[in-house]
């Protein structure tokens, strides 16, 4: 019998916790597994290599680290189609997965999904306003990302509260384009992740497929904006993040969260970071 897990980081309730580790070990040794409502997936996009990219105004190799090197095409479509099984097997019957990707994976997982009977319910574009130019001026700019959404199951009553999303695009029903802004400085102060998503995707992703008190699950985790937003929506979330370096970031940013929410009880003068926070989980940009 494997010992029992020992989270990196867990709120006094237990109801945010952070593991580091592999998702292939910890996942199926979560007490809740097979009882998770929404899973969402960040996974290796395979494509740091040889390339340049432009960052804060200069050329920059394309390179995340050694997890995100690309390999053969066949081994890298294994490699999703494994953690794909892994997270359906964890949902529960009515549970949904969302992940994020470039064109480097995202065909892939979303045969993935298909392979093992999942039920693909939207496919959404990411537009980001600011994208960094293409320096080699032999391509167009790359300026956004697609995400998938699927039901665990073809019989599967997947949650969308579907008035929520449909007031937030100012009464009309919401499109499957969201232009966002990249993360914002605030969202980086306590550290940098090469692939952090902003706090506004994660919070609309959240807000539209779980309830209050639902389990969200990043086995992914990276510098843990997925938990930031559980957390600020009131859903209970649990990260797991391989990298340490990645899996202490995320752990800080998920106790600042804790304390700014703490401090901006009734009462009491939310600290500036918190005010940031909550204000980036409004601006969604236009849908």
């Amino acid at each position: 019998m494997s010992p029992p897990l020992s989270p990196l980081y867990s709120d006094p309730s237990g109801g945010v916790r952070l593991y580091r580790g592999d998702c292939f070990d910890l996942l199926p040794r979560l007490p809740e597994h097979g009882a998770i409502d929404l899973i969402f997936a960040d996974p290796p996009y395979f494509l740091s290599g040889d390339g340049i990219t432009c960052r804060s105004g200069r050329m920059a190799p394309v390179s995340k680290g050694d997890w995100d090197r690309p390999g053969p095409v066949g081994d890298m479509h294994a490699l999703n189609l494994a953690w794909v099984t892994l997270c359906r097997d964890a949902l529960s019957a009515d549970g949904s997965m969302w992940v994020s990707g470039t064109r480097h994976v995202i065909f892939s997982v979303g045969f993935a999904m298909q392979q093992i009977g999942m039920k693909l319910l939207n496919d959404v574009c990411w537009e980001k306003p600011n994208p960094p130019p293409n320096l080699s001026c032999r391509y167009f700019t790359h300026s956004a990302e697609l995400l998938l959404w699927a039901a665990r199951g073809p019989k599967s009553r997947h949650v969308f509260n579907y008035h929520a999303m449909r007031e937030e695009a100012g009464g009309r029903q919401m499109k499957s384009v969201w232009r966002i802004l990249a993360p914002r400085r605030e969202e980086k102060a306590l550290g940098r992740h090469p692939t952090q998503k902003p706090l506004a995707l994660l919070s609309r992703i959240i807000s539209a497929c779980t309830r209050p008190g639902d389990l969200v699950v990043d086995p992914f985790a990276g510098s843990g904006t997925t938990g930031v937003a559980a957390a600020a929506l009131a859903r209970r979330f649990i990260g797991i993040e391989r990298d340490a370096g990645f899996a202490a970031l995320a752990a800080r940013r998920l106790a600042a969260a804790r304390d700014g929410a703490q401090a901006a009880r009734p009462g009491a003068a939310a600290p500036r970071r918190q005010r940031a926070v909550r204000r980036t989980l409004r601006e969604g940009g236009t849908p």
